[in-house]
Formats: C-alpha cells, structure tokens, sequence
C-alpha cells in the first residue's frame, strides 16, 4: 500500500479536485477529502451499534443511543455538506433537480444529481440551524421549499461552506 501525502490538488489517492473546489475550500480540501472515508465508516457503525441494541432488546440502550445521535446531528450535517459541496463543485457545473422531484424515465445527469444532493443537505443545515440557532457565522438563508429557485439552492450551499469553513478555523486555533 502506497502512502498518500494529501493536498488541496490530490486530498484523496485519485481524487484530482477542480479549481472551483479549490477557490472554495482551499487548504480545507485536505480535511474533506479525510471527512469521504470517515463519513461512511460512522454511518455504518452507528447503525451496526443501534441494529445491535435493539436486537438485544436493550430499550434504555436505543433510547440512549438515539439522543446521542441527535445530538451530534448538525456536526454530521455540516461535514455532509461540505464533502457533498465540494464534489459537486468537481463534477461541473449545472441546474439542479426541481422540488419536489417526479421520477420520469429520463435518467438524470450525475453532476445534477449531486448539485441537488449537496443542496438539499446544506438545507437541512440551515433548517437545523434555524430551529436551535446553532448558527455561527449568521445571516442564515431562508430553508428550501418547494419550487424554490437555483439561486436559493446556491445560498444555502454557500451558507454551509461558511459555517464548515469557519468550524476548521475555530479548531485549528485550538
């Protein structure tokens, strides 16, 4: 196994990020490219661990580890966000899906796929943010409804990039 020295150009073995994710994220894009496999391992093992409880028949247990979840909800939302953001920002650019989206029998181009998919967790974040105030940068965009625009998708996509941004800042201060 070869060992990959990560940067902004290559933040994962194989992954070469595009100028526009570059401009956006920086010197960060080490960080996200970390964020890709350990996003996926603690899904899986969260729900190995709550999958596991609840086969035991341990209630307290589930009730337990629910909360936690909970708790850690807007973290997961805000690194989702930003890797979600920045291989969007690699695949091109593009519209994004209309909400609410109807299957039809056009398959959908990947790069807008993924447009929408970093869009619509940026606006969970922003509707989380808006319900606990947990916002730390402010000036919090307005949450996506229905028939809402490409501009509103961009501005929670820039809204989560801010608070992401500002997030690594504040832990590479301490």
């Amino acid at each position: 196994m070869s060992a990959h020295r990560a940067s902004p150009d290559e933040p994962w073995p194989g992954w070469s990020t595009s100028r526009a994710a570059q401009a956006v994220y920086g010197k960060h894009l080490v960080r996200i490219g970390q964020l890709i496999p350990a996003l996926l391992y603690s899904h899986v093992m969260d729900r190995q661990r709550l999958a596991a409880v609840h086969a035991a028949h341990r209630q307290d247990l589930v009730d337990f580890q629910v909360s936690d979840l909970a708790r850690e909800c807007r973290d997961d939302l805000l690194e989702t966000a930003a890797v979600l953001d920045a291989l969007a920002l690699c695949h091109g650019h593009g519209s994004y899906l209309p909400r609410p989206y109807q299957e039809d029998s056009s398959p959908v181009p990947r790069d807008v796929e993924l447009r929408t998919d970093a869009s619509d967790v940026a606006g969970e974040l922003v509707r989380h943010d808006h319900q606990h105030g947990t916002s730390t940068t402010g000036n919090i965009p307005s949450a996506l409804e229905d028939c809402c625009t490409d501009a509103e998708r961009d501005a929670v996509r820039a809204y989560a990039r801010r608070e992401w941004i500002t997030a690594q800042e504040k832990w590479n201060d301490i």
